[in-house]
């Protein structure tokens, strides 16, 4: 029944939200031992911690080779990051941008990007592409962690403190619903697209890739109304790198994929989106209301298409 199938993907976004929160929360404190700063966390750790759910929903459809809506996951889940999340944020309050995320991650997110759009224009990848954006996500976090700004001894002292071992459950728990909340929301997905008559692509890049964009949206939220506005933009931007060259490229390696004509124009539009978040950036190195509204706008529009085109 379709209420059966709309039962479990609410279902399993609610895991994936409860899991992804264990996981941040934890994770964050763990890190901080390091003396890593908001932006860095949000970059690396955050990013890794929130992203998993596309991880396990992206390789879990390729191993039952669901091509589209592998790949859909995640250019949906960037789009959704970068555009209604987002937006929805700017439209609160004002996102400031750190001047590396617009000179150094906002640049490196477009061409990553594009290698990506180069790679999937026979409609295939494999391991090779697979490895090269591996190779690249490992040297891109190296980059942050060794280049990133850091925080005082003493407040890293105090948080190494705080660190038990109910952290390290809470890690491993929150591992455990992302998996589950990974396979569910699959399922729920794949059934719903058949019962409904709508293509794996449309139901991947929008109900699939908002419910694994939740723990994003959960995290950004409690940065922000947390005034840790640093960590909030570095989590979406570290989130999107981390969904092309460590999601894609690990699921590539374990298992290529296929996917339709419909990947294209999926592809760009997230370069479209990923230039006019930079632009915004650059202007005043802060998100306003207005640009907010905008992107809001161009998720929503690229969602009717999807709806509206798609076979």
């Amino acid at each position: 029944m379709i209420i059966f199938d709309v039962a479990l993907i609410a279902f399993s976004a609610l895991i994936l939200w409860k899991g992804a929160l264990w996981v941040v929360d934890s994770a964050s404190i763990l890190a901080r031992k390091f003396r890593l700063s908001e932006m860095t966390i949000g970059l690396t750790i955050v990013a890794l911690g929130t992203s998993l759910p596309e991880f396990l929903v992206t390789a879990t459809a390729a191993f039952k080779d669901m091509g589209d809506i592998s790949l859909s996951n995640i250019i949906g889940s960037n789009i959704f990051n970068l555009g209604i999340i987002l937006g929805l944020l700017a439209l609160i309050k004002p996102i400031p941008a750190h001047r590396t995320l617009v000179h150094r991650d906002g640049p490196i997110l477009f061409l990553l990007g594009l290698f990506v759009l180069i790679m999937l224009y026979d409609l295939n990848m494999g391991r090779g592409a697979g490895l090269t954006l591996v190779i690249f996500f490992v040297a891109y976090n190296l980059l942050v962690f060794f280049r990133g700004a850091r925080i005082p001894k003493e407040l890293a002292a105090a948080d190494a403190k705080s660190a038990q071992k109910k952290d390290y459950l809470k890690l491993a728990a929150g591992f455990i619903l992302l998996a589950l909340g990974g396979q569910f929301m699959v399922e729920g997905a794949s059934s719903l697209a058949v019962r409904a008559g709508i293509s794996e692509w449309a139901i991947g890049v929008s109900i699939v890739a908002a419910g694994t964009s939740l723990p994003e949206l959960i995290t950004c939220l409690a940065a922000l109304f947390r005034d840790k506005k640093e960590m909030l933009l570095g989590n979406l931007i570290g989130s999107d790198i981390f969904n092309f060259a460590g999601v894609l490229g690990l699921t590539c390696i374990l298992a290529p994929i296929s996917f339709s004509q419909a990947a294209l124009p999926g592809m760009f539009t997230f370069l479209f989106m990923v230039a006019i978040v930079i632009f915004f950036m650059r202007t005043g190195f802060r998100i306003t209301r207005l640009e907010g509204a905008v992107l809001i706008c161009i998720s929503l529009f690229r969602w009717g298409l999807d709806y509206s085109i798609l076979p």
